[in-house]
């Protein structure tokens, strides 16, 4: 059901003179609530587990869990000094300090305190294990770093040392929008007193209870949302959330900075029927599959993403033998695929978008990307007969059967799938499109599926930032953004130095070593940028394309809707 529109009471003096008519229409008209329709489901409030990551939590939760830094437009991290500030010391081992502004308070009156940092990192570094239950990051990269957090209990400021050896290079992505969680919402649901306490006991069986309140513990319930298990930190929180009314979103009483610009905004996951919703009144801003259909009516904002569209396999049934991935690599026909389908409604001339990607660790239009790239000496760009009958026999296969999941329903990438199947078929391997309106990337882990077709690590929705950092985690062994699960020595070491060496010099000397052996054991192969679709209704304001893991969503308490 549409939930209508309302106006608010016209401004009886503006018929006296024009400047009072102007300034009281755009109040008159405002519509007091936005729909905003995501490319992404929608379970849980935690982006840092495995199932957040791969959701659309980072799109509608990044204004109402904002942290110290927000992925801008520009792809990069910009300081969030509402939360808080960060300032390094001096010295040669990496020690930076997090200050949380004093106003800072979490929705239901509580203090925010460097108790939720620890909570963050202990959390997210990925070697706390328990008594059968372990914390479920995602990723932990920049976050296994941290040597310790010294933290005294409820107080405000928290200073972070890194390992002597591990001086990290992307140290903004740390605790940024979505990474920080109520700590002392934690504590209470595994029954401890304190996170950084209990972190500092080491009582096993409290670790186990703290880390199953993180994995499953803001699991989004049906109806009215606890307001005391889910407290915001940011301009908005939340009210409720069901498949039928969307995830709503009201401004946070609370919050001490700007307040949000409209009174209410209704999240929509991906399956919903946009054209219906559209039409209804129901959504105003969507962030949209590349190539998709655009609403009637609806503005559209099409560009290259920072993520990389690629296929990720998996290294085991089918393609156990990496020359089983050499062989469907050597048939997909990337060049004609880019044409065809990597730049819908745009034409870049150079750098991100403008073909076909050759580098898995270095971005596009970053200055060592050219020279890394080369390492593909323009192999796998066109259906190469010989590389794909030398794979298959090398990994002793007879006809195999390939199945590529990806989110549907989505044209484009459902003609990506089509063409590969095209052009492998008459060389002997079947490919079968394994979409579905619930697809999952870890349907790749489970088995279900050999291929993922998706951005950076698979995702389906937004992904990608102006740092390559999520793209390397995705390679390293033992992440569970690892889909395939590929695990290599040697890259492991070469990733790990780029973390903490930035040079240019590093980054080409490493870089074309990781992607020697990538191109030879072919865990992924990169298609192109993953192209990025904004649309806003007439009469938006505010939403800025953001063709990041952020969507549109980073800024959505700038948002206004007037009629």
């Amino acid at each position: 059901m549409s939930r209508g529109r309302t106006r608010t009471v016209a401004c009886a003096a503006a018929v006296l003179v024009a400047v009072s008519a102007a300034a009281c229409s755009t109040e008159e008209d405002r519509v007091p609530s936005i729909g905003y329709a995501v490319n992404g489901s929608i379970t849980t409030y935690n982006a840092g587990t495995t199932e957040g990551a791969y959701s659309a939590a980072p799109q509608a939760f990044a204004r109402v869990l904002p942290g110290f830094t927000m992925i801008g437009p520009g792809g990069t991290s910009v300081a969030d000094t509402d939360i808080g500030t960060v300032t390094a010391a001096p010295g040669q081992q990496q020690v930076l300090t997090y200050t949380f502004s004093p106003a800072a308070v979490w929705s239901d009156g509580v203090p925010m305190t460097c108790d939720d940092l620890v909570l963050a990192w202990v959390a997210r570094r990925g070697d706390t294990e328990t008594s059968g239950t372990a914390f479920d990051p995602a990723a932990t990269a920049g976050y296994s770093d941290i040597e310790r957090i010294d933290c005294v209990p409820s107080q405000k400021v928290a200073t972070v040392t890194f390992r002597a050896d591990r001086p990290l290079v992307d140290r903004q992505s740390l605790f940024g929008a979505g990474s920080i969680l109520p700590a002392h919402v934690a504590a209470r649901t595994a029954g401890v007193p304190d996170v950084t306490s209990t972190l500092a006991g080491g009582d096993a069986d409290a670790l186990g209870r703290l880390a199953a309140a993180w994995n499953t513990g803001w699991t989004l319930p049906t109806g009215t949302v606890d307001p005391a298990v889910f407290p915001a930190s940011g301009p908005f929180r939340v009210e409720s959330f069901s498949a039928e009314d969307g995830l709503v979103l009201v401004p946070n009483e609370a919050w001490w900075g700007v307040p949000a610009a409209t009174d209410r905004v209704v999240v929509w996951p991906a399956g919903v029927d946009l054209s219906e919703k559209a039409a209804s009144g129901d959504i105003e801003v969507a962030d949209l599959p590349g190539g998709a259909a655009v609403p009637d009516g609806f503005a559209a904002t099409a560009q290259p993403g920072f993520g990389v569209e690629q296929l990720v396999f998996a290294t085991s049934g089918v393609f156990a033998d990496p020359a089983a991935r050499r062989a469907l690599a050597a048939c997909v026909p990337r060049t004609a695929l880019f044409d065809a389908h990597g730049h819908p409604g745009y034409d870049a001339e150079a750098g991100r978008g403008s073909g076909v990607v050759d580098s898995r660790v270095t971005l596009p239009g970053t200055l060592p990307y050219r020279s890394v790239a080369a390492t593909a000496a323009e192999r796998y760009r066109t259906t190469d007969v010989a590389t794909v009958t030398a794979g298959l026999a090398q990994a002793g296969l007879t006809d195999p059967t390939v199945r590529i999941g990806y989110r549907g329903p989505d044209q484009r990438r459902a003609a990506i799938v089509a063409d590969i199947a095209a052009a492998c078929g008459p060389l002997g391997i079947e490919v079968v499109d394994a979409s579905s309106d619930t697809f999952s990337p870890l349907a790749l882990r489970a088995g279900e599926v050999d291929v993922v077709l998706g951005g950076t690590a698979g995702g389906s929705g937004p992904t990608g930032s102006a740092s390559a950092t999520a793209a390397r985690t995705a390679l390293l062994g033992g992440q569970n953004v690892n889909l395939g699960g590929y695990a290599n020595g040697r890259v492991d070491e070469l990733l790990n130095r780029l973390a903490v060496d930035g040079s240019d010099a590093t980054v080409l000397s490493a870089g074309t070593d990781v992607e020697t052996v990538l191109w030879d054991e072919m865990p992924t192969l990169p298609l192109w940028n993953a192209p990025a679709l904004t649309a806003t209704a007439s009469g938006m304001r505010g939403v800025e394309a953001n063709p990041t893991v952020a969507g549109a969503g980073w800024n959505m308490d700038k948002w206004v809707f007037v009629r």
